[in-house]
């Protein structure tokens, strides 16, 4: 029996796998596929320049093809760049945004209502009666009811 089996010199038994807390949160799906896209572009554009250097050295004639495969390459990769943050931007404004008021917008909703509260109060104190409003032309008016 080793050490590892055993639970080590402290005795204590952990297991192989511990589960970690991630430490951001997972990209959203289009955010992530617009992502893997422009890593693909982006390395196969790398490889394609790679290539069309080491050609050009050579003096090849596939030299000139793959110079401007390479330029093709390169632009279609600045455009899968720009695909990943205009998607993020865009997520985030549909979605990624949690409305919480700040404590001043909270502060003024609070005074707004304290002055409503108050205002109505006075306006029930000026006025006699039972608080109701009577209307003549409610959905009962036609049986005599108000």
């Amino acid at each position: 029996m080793s050490t590892y089996e055993n639970g080590g010199a402290g005795g204590s038994r952990r297991g192989l796998w511990v589960e970690e807390p991630a430490r951001r949160r997972r990209m959203p799906d289009p955010v992530r596929t617009a992502a893997v896209r422009a890593v693909l572009i982006v390395s196969v554009t790398l490889i394609q320049a790679t290539v069309a250097f080491f050609l050009t050295l050579t003096g090849s004639w596939l030299a000139f093809p793959m110079v401007l495969g390479a330029v093709a390459g390169t632009i279609v990769a600045t455009w899968g760049v720009l695909d990943v943050l205009i998607t993020r931007q865009t997520w985030n404004q549909r979605y990624g945004v949690l409305s919480e008021p700040s404590s001043t917008a909270r502060a003024r909703r609070r005074e707004a209502r304290r002055a409503a509260r108050s205002t109505r109060s006075a306006r029930a104190a000026r006025e006699p009666g039972s608080g109701r409003i009577s209307r003549e032309d409610g959905p009962l008016a036609a049986f005599g009811r108000r």
